[in-house]
C-alpha cells in the first residue's frame, strides 16, 4: 500500500462519528455562484425555447394564410 493510502486509513479510522462541523458541510460562496449561474442558464433557455416556439408558431399561420390564399385566386377554395 502507498503511504497515502495508509495515511487516509488512518485517517478514517481515527474519525469519531457524531455531528459535521456545519463550516465544512455548507457550499460556500463558489456554491452560492454556481446556482445563481445554473439559474441564470435555466432563466434564458426558458426565453429562447419560447422565442423559437412562438417563430415556429407565426410561420405556420402564415404558411397557411398563404396557402389559403393560393387556392383562393386559383379557384379552387380549399376547406379544412
Amino acid at each position: 500500500m502507498t503511504p497515502l493510502m495508509l495515511h487516509l486509513g488512518f485517517l478514517m479510522a481515527t474519525q469519531t462519528p457524531g455531528e459535521p462541523d456545519p463550516n465544512t458541510v455548507t457550499p460556500g460562496v463558489i456554491g452560492f455562484f454556481a446556482i445563481v449561474f445554473v439559474g441564470g442558464a435555466t432563466v434564458l433557455l426558458g426565453l429562447d425555447m419560447v422565442r423559437r416556439i412562438r417563430r415556429t408558431t407565426y410561420r405556420e399561420q402564415i404558411k397557411a394564410r398563404l396557402e389559403a390564399e393560393i387556392a383562393e385566386r386559383d379557384g379552387n377554395p380549399k376547406s379544412d
